[in-house]
């Protein structure tokens, strides 16, 4: 199955303002000379699955130089929207309070498929100053240029 290329367009922009605004978040931090903290965020069921996801969201983590939060978030199932996930709800209330940076998930489709709810959830998260972020896929750029 092929992407439409308007579809394919979209996404890449989200993804750049999604960069952005992680970009935007990590330099405030860090130029109040503290360290970025992430919350891991998974969508897993609770079991050996969920502790390797958020074994490798760490590993990620500490290979970016972030902290991450004591506190973990998650939810199960098949991804339903995200107004009727307490975890993510969770892990954003968490953040916004000022726990958290940044919420980190293994991969997009782990958030949200549908766009418009992506753009929401960026800007919502945005305007609290909290970033929401991801593993790179093999052999995508990192944040700072480098390759995974």
């Amino acid at each position: 199955m092929t992407t439409h290329p308007i579809a394919r367009a979209r996404a890449a922009r989200l993804e750049a303002l999604r960069g952005e605004y992680m970009t935007e978040v990590i330099n405030g931090a860090r130029r109040r000379g503290r360290q970025v903290r992430v919350a891991p965020y998974v969508l897993a069921e609770p079991g050996p699955a969920r502790a390797a996801d958020l074994d490798t969201i760490a590993r990620y983590a500490r290979q970016q130089d972030w902290q991450v939060t004591r506190s973990t978030f998650a939810d199960i199932g098949q991804p339903p929207p995200l107004a009727q996930r307490s975890g993510f709800g969770a892990a954003c209330r968490y953040a916004a309070q000022g726990f958290a940076h940044g919420i980190l998930a293994i991969a997009r489709p782990a958030i949200t498929t549908d766009d418009d709810a992506y753009l929401e959830i960026l800007e919502f998260l945005h305007a609290r100053g909290v970033f929401l972020a991801y593993l790179p896929a093999a052999g995508q750029s990192l944040p700072d240029g480098r390759s995974s």
